[in-house]
């Protein structure tokens, strides 16, 4: 998507279609993901001190002894964990073939986006670059620097400018939907621009029946489907008025098709959009859930339980073929998460939160 190469490391890096030198060093990598327990004893932690000296004592200790000269607190070992991600990341990468180098970034676009999407609703809301750059993760083809440009960028015009000037595609949607944004105030037209702009490239770039591109391609539509699913419960009591709801449909996904979206964007409540997609995969996660959706009434009970089997699914992609692309999004997506998990409970002992709510708020599998 970037007109501009990712940089990783140096060292060898077999070609073609070899996985075993990769996978080798992605199952030592995997190796060292923390266990349960660990999250455990950490959320009992009693200070932001005692986090510190925990966390120190495993792989994240060389990128947190860096940040903590700057300060002793939560925002530092957040920096911390961020940077020990970014780097793991390009790790993988400097020792990916060229097929899983190809696929991989391909999937790490997603982050790109996110990113690009962040900056922008953060130039909506008129947040500080500071505020900004807090909520980024640089683990795709946009650097730290190059996130924190655009973030000093004074407004959404100027974010998009500055990414054209980059030749990074990313502008190309941006620009289209622009006026529309800038007549009508309506941050979800730029949104739903960059999502189906970069889904419609990695499908295009994903395409092919080779068993990796299969694999890569079939967690990409999972992506697909769980957004799809999660608009069609937002639109449940939106007034569209004449307004095509396939306006937020997303091309790609393998479940929720144009047709089944339409249904389902049809349908009057939560109940009947359950008993529609019950016999598919997405039925049971969304189920177990249900209850506390009709207690508190919030649609991010749905987003959480959809991201909950977002992640399952990329730790599922490890199971297949042991020389194969699997091994590599399960391993990178399971690091994603525990980073995330880390900084839930970073924030919560920082701010006193109780140890049930934090364990409520983390994905552990």
């Amino acid at each position: 998507m970037s007109t501009r190469a990712v940089e990783v490391g140096s060292g060898y890096r077999p070609r073609g279609r070899e996985y075993g030198y990769t996978n080798a060093r992605i199952r030592g990598m995997r190796s060292r993901l923390l266990k349960e327990s660990f999250f455990d004893d950490l959320m009992s932690a009693k200070d932001i001190g005692a986090v510190i000296q925990d966390i120190m004592q495993t792989e994240y200790g060389p990128d947190l002894e860096g940040r903590i000269l700057h300060g002793r607190n939560a925002t530092q070992v957040d920096e911390a964990l961020k940077d020990n991600m970014t780097r793991t990341f390009q790790k993988v990468l400097s020792h990916s073939n060229d097929e899983a180098r190809n696929l991989v970034t391909t999937l790490l676009g997603r982050w790109d986006l996110f990113n690009v999407k962040t900056i922008i609703r953060g130039k909506h809301m008129g947040l500080s670059e500071e505020e900004i750059v807090d909520s980024l993760i640089t683990v795709g083809q946009l650097t730290q620097i190059d996130a924190e440009e655009l973030s000093r960028q004074p407004d959404i015009r100027s974010v998009v400018d500055t990414l054209a000037m980059w030749g990074l595609p990313f502008a190309v949607p941006l620009r289209e939907a622009l006026p529309e944004y800038e007549e009508e105030q309506e941050l979800p037209v730029l949104e739903l621009a960059l999502d189906r702009y970069y889904y419609q490239w990695a499908t295009k770039r994903l395409r092919g029946w080779r068993e990796n591109k299969r694999i890569a391609r079939a967690f990409l539509e999972t992506q697909v489907d769980t957004m799809n699913l999660l608009t069609c419960i937002r639109l449940l009591n939106a007034d569209l008025g004449d307004i095509d709801p396939l306006r937020f449909f997303l091309p790609g996904g393998r479940i929720v098709t144009e047709k089944l979206f339409l249904e389902l964007s049809e349908l009057s409540d939560v109940d009947e959009v359950f008993g529609r997609i019950k016999q598919t995969p997405y039925g049971k996660p969304l189920d177990e859930v249900a209850l506390i959706f009709m207690e508190k009434g919030s649609v991010s009970i749905f987003e959480r339980a959809l991201e909950d089997y977002l992640f399952r699914v990329a730790f599922a992609t490890s199971k297949g073929d042991p020389l194969g692309i699997g091994l590599a999004i399960s391993y990178l997506w399971a690091k994603a998460n525990e980073v995330t998990n880390l900084r839930i409970v970073v924030k919560g002992v920082s701010v006193g939160m109780p140890v049930e709510r934090m364990r409520e708020e983390l994905i552990i599998v």
